[in-house]
């Protein structure tokens, strides 16, 4: 009888035990037993509402047709409202060939715009539509001062018009990134601001945004090749606003040159052809294949099969790496060659010219 009892007291020791415990926890969390349902409060400390307000409307679609022929699609977005006037930057690959070219704002008004400059090097361009419809300016912003890790954003149109005003947001992923560019014609090196941010076909022209709500970079596809996924390249806005006055104005940019026709050291059989005749020591650098008369590289006494490996100290590796270099330079900039000539290393002193 003795053991019963003590044995109801046990039981009746831990429900006690139980009920308390849940009442306990119950009060202090307000945690519904049964459904477990918590109160919880979720904060959007991370979001970039504020910053992406701030440009949307700054942000256009721009779409070109070529003799009533749709050609192509993309983005770009206000930096300036001055009288009657808005301007717009872009991509130069987005309005190239076009003979005429709409612009669509985030409410949906569309107008015709006039392509009044565009650099197909930097691939830019400047276009001007009336003020009435460019329904914000964009605040330009510093990408000398954007680190790997930043958290960016851009505002566009990928793939087509039904998704204008889509955002995308990533980090700073590389910073002064060197990417060669092939246009089919000729391959030369831009200096490009990488992100993970996704970065689709029309989106070019377009921002690239920092935390502030500041345009850092005009994205664009043109970097971007088949084989890469997931790296997005913009152009900082600096290249842009460097040469904004003469795209405003219509003036050609123009860009030294030493007037000689080259070959990559690595193209034997172009050097072979043209019986050019290399130390096989020499792995990188620029033959010279031909020297124009009258030209910078004339008045240097630069010569047939010279090899230059260098600009001002900074070692070249091939002709686009050398393009780079020079366009860094204005005409009447004097630069200084290292060139291997007969097997020695010499220096010669260029004053860079313009086109002739």
């Amino acid at each position: 009888m003795r053991e019963k009892i003590l044995g109801l007291i046990v039981i009746v020791a831990v429900l006690g035990a139980g009920i308390f415990g849940t009442l306990y926890f119950t009060k202090d969390n307000d945690v519904t037993v049964g459904s477990s349902k918590r109160n919880v409060t979720i904060s959007e400390s991370d979001s970039i509402y504020e910053a992406v307000d701030k440009i949307y409307d700054a942000v256009v679609l721009i779409e070109t047709s070529q003799n009533g022929q749709d050609l192509s699609s993309g983005s770009g977005f206000v930096y300036k409202k001055e009288g009657d006037y808005g301007y717009i930057l872009t991509n130069y690959h987005v309005v190239e060939g076009a003979s005429e070219v709409r612009v669509t704002n985030t409410a949906g008004d569309e107008t015709t715009a006039e392509f009044l400059g565009g650099d197909s090097y930097a691939d830019i361009a400047v276009l001007r539509i009336e003020a009435d419809a460019a329904l914000e300016v964009a605040e330009i912003g510093d990408s000398t001062t954007a680190k790997i890790g930043d958290t960016v954003f851009t505002v566009g149109t990928p793939v087509g018009s039904e998704y204008m005003g889509t955002v995308t947001k990533g980090i700073i992923s590389g910073e002064q990134r060197t990417i060669t560019v092939n246009d089919g014609q000729d391959s030369y090196v831009m200096e490009a601001l990488q992100t993970d941010a996704s970065i689709n076909p029309g989106n070019s022209g377009g921002p690239l945004v920092n935390i502030n709500g500041e345009v850092i970079g005009i994205n664009s596809m043109k970097l971007v090749t088949s084989e890469i996924e997931g790296m997005g390249f913009a152009i900082p806005i600096e290249v842009a606003m460097s040469s904004i006055d003469k795209l405003e104005a219509g003036e050609e940019i123009e860009r030294p040159v030493l007037g000689i026709s080259m070959y990559d050291v690595s193209n034997t059989i172009m050097l072979y052809r043209n019986n050019l005749k290399l130390d096989d020591n020499i792995k990188e650098g620029v033959v010279v294949a031909e020297v124009e008369d009258g030209s910078a590289a004339s008045n240097a006494d630069i010569k047939v099969n010279d090899v230059i490996t260098g600009v001002d100290g900074t070692d070249v590796s091939d002709s686009s790496h050398l393009k780079y270099e020079l366009y860094k330079h204005e005409v009447g900039d004097t630069i200084t060659l290292t060139i291997i000539r007969d097997g020695k290393t010499i220096e010669k002193e260029v004053k860079l010219t313009k086109s002739m």
